[in-house]
């Protein structure tokens, strides 16, 4: 599996969709949003809870995986193009 980690981490997008990859499903299965976390104790209940069930594990586990995956190459790894990168590419040339 080769995948440009240090270009995909240099875009703020990627902490935006691994948050969303993780706590979503979470919330999800627990029928809570984002308003439900209104002390810090509960945020970490909730993750506590999270990381004891392991089926929610498995599902943030599938949307991590999802959010990580070039789906315009064929596998898992990037594109030989996207390898040879050193910084996110800005738009469509």
């Amino acid at each position: 599996m080769k995948i440009n980690w240090k270009v995909r981490f240099n875009n703020p997008q990627v902490y935006f969709q691994l948050f969303l990859s993780i706590f979503m499903p979470i919330l999800a299965y627990m029928g809570l949003t984002l308003q439900d976390l209104t002390t810090w104790m509960v945020f970490g209940e909730v993750l506590l809870n999270a990381v004891s069930n392991p089926y929610v594990l498995g599902m943030v586990i599938v949307s991590v995986y999802n959010t990580l995956i070039d789906p315009t190459t064929a596998g898992i790894s990037d594109s030989g193009q996207a390898m040879k990168y050193v910084k996110p590419r800005k738009g469509i040339k």
